[in-house]
């Protein structure tokens, strides 16, 4: 009955069997974690003529996942390689919406993503955004999601089109509105 739709369902939802008929579920997504050097690598639009690894592109990919992960209220983790950071890099403060961590010496983001995608499971789907093949493998055997780069940042400058149109759209009413009360006064 729904053969065609697992094909295109396959990562957003699952498939519940039973004696039943099989009924498609959402599997709810509980976070976001995001490769943040990997990300930063494909997104040279974001912070342009800034080297990918400075305090100036970190800053500007967390104030637009900020934003994202405001516009579709789901908390994001991202995720850099220590590394990467030179040392005395200031560590932005994380809130429950967006953290941001910096793996320790000897371990890189992709062994954080896989830990937190682990103990997530059992929460619902976690999506993990990395270009890294293997690690979205690795993740997808945990059941979670996984996105390339440029799919997500597609995702990304989409949602956040469509909020500043709403936005606009808002304040247009709302001006429309404030000018009717104003007259009729």
């Amino acid at each position: 009955m729904f053969g065609a739709l697992d094909e295109d369902l396959g990562a957003t939802f699952r498939i519940v069997s039973s004696s039943l008929p099989r009924y498609v579920l959402p599997m709810a997504l509980v976070r976001i974690l995001v490769d943040g050097y990997s990300l930063l690598h494909d997104w040279p639009e974001l912070a342009p003529g800034k080297p990918r690894h400075s305090a100036a592109a970190r800053d500007e990919l967390i104030r637009i996942l900020t934003l994202h992960g405001d516009a579709i209220g789901i908390p994001i983790t991202i995720v850099f390689d220590g590394a990467g950071a030179p040392a005395g890099t200031p560590r932005p403060k994380s809130t429950p919406q967006l953290e941001v961590l910096y793996s320790r010496a000897g371990q890189t983001a992709d062994d954080i993503i896989e830990r937190v995608a682990f103990r997530m499971k059992d929460y619902g789907e976690v999506l993990a955004v990395t270009n890294d093949y293997a690690e979205r493998d690795t993740v997808l055997a945990m059941d979670g999601l996984a996105s390339s780069c440029r799919n997500f940042i597609q995702d990304v400058e989409k949602t956040l089109r469509e909020q500043d149109r709403e936005i606009k759209i808002h304040n247009r009413r709302e001006r429309t509105r404030f000018k009717e009360m104003k007259t009729a006064k």
